[in-house]
Order: structure tokens, then sequence, then C-alpha cells
């Protein structure tokens, strides 16, 4: 029996702030006219969308809040046996580390649209809902289309492509890899916050309104983890979850405009990628959107980031 399909598409445009965004909305858009020709559902019960489209009301569970986001994150990973998919179109940033784990001091984030209020979205707290969390016998795709987003979700497998194509393997976190650059380079269009508990205080407020679906926070006794503590996460929870990230720590994700169409250089390269071939492996998936970026004259550098050292050669990308 084929596995259920699951999609989780966020796009947000900061609609009337400072901070305001082009392309976001039409990248989930495109992305879930893909998926359903790749076999995906748009039905609600297996394709959730968040957006702040003015549409969709402030007040609606579908508005991406930082409480909402994490909310259809659990919805995503909380039930076994599925093929998921999460596309992020919008701001990224970096905050402060709170754990210690990262010897720049700083996590990537996300920016949910009240970010003001409540904080950005820290890679600890990703790498939480939606790598630790998630159900056995599932795997998890993800686009991430914004600033910073080299290690977003903190996989402990990172590589990159050269001009030539040649792909390299960086030190994972745990050992310390240095994957941002100079803090003078890191805010351009993304964001910092200084107040990173209120990030976490989001833990505590998502009662999610995808009522009745049990998480995945524990890990087993003889891993010396205490259930629900958040722990094992560079390589020894062994999940298979990918992920397409528009760009290095260190660098800025380009708001385009291709064929008259606002879009994420990042949401346009992947989905060129795959029109070129349905099923490429990672290795070609990671090289031919490197090279869709540098022919359009985009400086940002994708990178694939793993859950389990992967052939990227011969493995064709799951989706």
């Amino acid at each position: 029996m084929a596995q259920r399909k699951k999609s989780l598409l966020i796009g947000i445009n900061y609609v009337g702030s400072a901070h305001e965004l082009k392309g976001c909305h039409s990248d989930i858009d495109n992305i879930a006219e893909f998926l359903s020709y790749r076999g995906y559902s748009n039905s609600h019960r297996d394709r959730v969308m968040l957006s702040d489209s003015p549409a969709v009301e402030y007040s609606s569970p579908y508005y991406p809040t930082g409480h909402n986001i994490l909310a259809a994150m659990d919805w995503l990973v909380g039930e076994p046996n599925c093929t998921l998919f999460l596309h992020y179109s919008g701001h990224g940033g970096q905050i402060r580390d709170v754990d210690g784990n990262r010897t720049t001091g700083l996590d990537d984030s996300i920016v949910p649209v009240d970010f003001e209020e409540r904080g950005q979205l820290s890679s600890t707290l990703l790498h939480e809902h939606l790598v630790t969390r998630m159900a056995p016998n599932c795997t998890l795709f993800i686009l991430m289309d914004c600033c910073h987003s080299g290690s977003a979700v903190e996989l402990p497998f990172v590589y990159r492509s050269d001009t030539d194509g040649n792909i390299s393997l960086m030190d994972n976190l745990r050992k310390g890899a240095q994957l941002v650059g100079e803090a003078s380079d890191l805010i351009q269009r993304g964001f910092t916050f200084d107040k990173v508990g209120e990030a976490r205080e989001l833990l505590a407020g998502a009662t999610s309104f995808f009522r009745g679906l049990k998480h995945m926070g524990e890990q087993d006794e003889e891993e010396g983890v205490q259930a629900g503590e958040f722990a094992g996460q560079y390589g020894s929870e062994r999940k298979m979850v990918t992920m397409i990230s528009g760009c290095r720590d260190d660098q800025t994700s380009a708001d385009a405009r291709i064929q008259g169409e606002s879009t994420g250089a990042m949401t346009w390269a992947f989905l060129e990628t795959m029109k070129k071939n349905e099923s490429p492996t990672y290795a070609q998936t990671l090289q031919v959107t490197r090279q869709l970026l540098d022919q359009s004259n985009y400086t940002q550098i994708p990178q694939l980031s793993c859950g389990l050292d992967l052939d990227l050669e011969n493995l064709a990308l799951v989706l």
C-alpha cells in the first residue's frame, strides 16, 4: 500500500510591514500545483497552507503566526507511515544560540508574521518539532527558501556543490562547523531578535488546532534521554529527513521576478530542476539548482542537508 502523502506550505509576505516581500504567496501556490502533479492531495486532510494573504484572517489557524506554524509542523509529522513535504518561503534570520551547540553563538531561524511580538523560531525549535517528533516510518523533504537557511533544521550532514558541480561534505554541526560568516554580513534581508525566550514559550502555547494527533516527543530510555527532552539531534535519531536550502547560513536568499512573476529564486530553481528531470538524484538536484542560480546571476549557494549519510549520486530524491 502506498504511503499517505501530506504537505505543509508556508508563505509569508509580511503584508503592509516595513519588511514586506513579494513572491512568497506565489511560491506556495506554485509548489502546491507541482505537488498535485506528484500525487499529493490538495484536500484539507492532507495539505495545510499557511499564508498572510489578505484572504486569511488574523484569527485563522491558517495565518502564519509562530504558534500556528509549530502546530502545523506537529500535524505534519505526527502520523506514522507517511511521505511528507514542507515548503517555507519568507524571511529567515539568526538569533542567539540558547543551548550552546553552535560555536558561532547563533541559531538560524525562520520569521513568523508575529515575530515582533513573539520572536523568531530557532533551528533548535524547528529540529525538535520536525525531526525529534517525527513519527516512525516517515520521510520528510524540506524546501527552505529564506535567508540564513543552510542549517535551519540542524541536520548532521551538510553538502554544497561548487560551480563545476563537485559536491563536498561540510563538517557536521556537532563538530562545530562554522557555517556563518562575519557578523557584519548577517543582517541584510534577514532579522535578528534578542528575546529568544519568547520563541521557546511558543512550545507551551502550541496547543494545536489539529487536535487528537499524538506527538512523538519521547525517546527510548536506553538512549539516555528522558521523555519529552530535546536531545540526540545530531544524527543519533537517524530520521530520513532531507532539506534543500536556498543559501548558506551567512547569505541572503533572493526575492526575484521571473517571467513577470514575483517568486523566491530558490523555489523557482527547484521547480525548474524538477521540470528537467522528474526523478533526479539528490546530487543532481543540488547541482542543477546551483547551476540555474549561477546562470541567473544569483550569488546564493544552495545546500543539501540530511539526517542520514546518503548515497547522493545514486539515490533518487524522495518526494
